[in-house]
């Protein structure tokens, strides 16, 4: 009985060994593959030769392709930082929660540079075959990557602009205010009187060098049939006509489109584009 209770003892502080030793090189060699731009540790020395990564539609399977995919997140960013949270292990297999940092500036996956920003968590499962890196599979959210790298637009985004115009005809500037960046470019369209403090920077250059003028030059003034369109890279359309009624007396009815930018659930930039022979023959009249 004490010989096979030593033999158990040492089978558990084997596995015990085997699973610390996996752990410390598994967290070393991405350490330096990522933050170290040491790519070519991906090898047979730390990766099985049949190194598998689940993914869709296909597997990557082999550490060349193994190679060439993570070579995508190397040359694609800059400034990167690879954290890994936590790190746990059962048998076989390891679990570890990350978080990856960098800056789009290279080439990934045939998508030109957007010198976006990402800072994305998720979490991986890895298989560990006499010492080597088996097989991974990897869980995080590919929307909200493409969003940071401004493929796909925020879904919020027509929501924010919605509730601005909401404001705006309330008559309600604070909260319309509220919706903006706190260095937004706007520009009013050329050829508008407004334009001539363009770019406004800033809520505050938009209240009084808009906003402010718009209300004291008019006995009223209104967007109507607003109809927004989601685009790409966090950009909305909007379309809609100004009602107005100068204090001159003189009215119009002018076609117009606004082009909003957004960044981080505000709006960052604004394009007018108006009619403005209908607003400058009312307003000369």
């Amino acid at each position: 009985m004490i010989l096979i209770a030593l033999v158990l003892l040492n089978i558990t502080f084997a596995q015990k060994s085997t699973v610390g030793n996996d752990i410390k090189m598994y967290e070393q060699v991405w350490d330096n593959i990522v933050n170290k731009d040491q790519i070519d540790l991906i090898k047979d020395k730390n990766f099985d030769s049949n190194i598998t990564l689940i993914s869709q539609p296909e597997n990557i399977v082999g550490i060349e392709a193994f190679k060439s995919f993570y070579q995508n997140y190397i040359s694609g960013f800059s400034e990167k930082k690879f954290t890994i949270v936590e790190i746990l292990s059962q048998g076989n297999k390891i679990v570890k929660q990350w978080n990856f940092k960098g800056k789009h500036t290279g080439t990934f996956f045939g998508i030109p540079p957007t010198g976006k920003s990402v800072d994305l968590s998720g979490v991986t499962i890895a298989v560990m075959k006499n010492g080597k890196i088996a097989q991974e599979q990897d869980f995080m959210d590919s929307l909200v990557f493409l969003q940071q790298l401004g493929l796909v637009s925020d879904p919020n985004n027509t929501t924010i602009v919605d509730n601005l115009y909401k404001a705006f005809a309330k008559g309600d500037i604070p909260t319309a205010l509220s919706y903006m960046d706190t260095e937004i470019v706007w520009n009013e369209a050329e050829g508008n009187k407004y334009a001539d403090g363009n770019p406004y920077i800033g809520p505050d250059a938009v209240l009084n060098g808009v906003f402010g003028r718009v209300v004291g030059e008019h006995d009223f003034f209104s967007l109507d049939g607003i109809e927004l369109h989601e685009m790409s890279n966090n950009k909305v359309l909007a379309t809609l006509r100004y009602k107005g009624k100068y204090k001159n007396g003189k009215e119009y009815n002018a076609q117009v489109a606004h082009f909003w930018t957004l960044k981080d659930g505000k709006i960052s930039c604004f394009q007018q584009y108006v009619d403005t022979k209908k607003l400058n023959d009312a307003l000369n009249k």
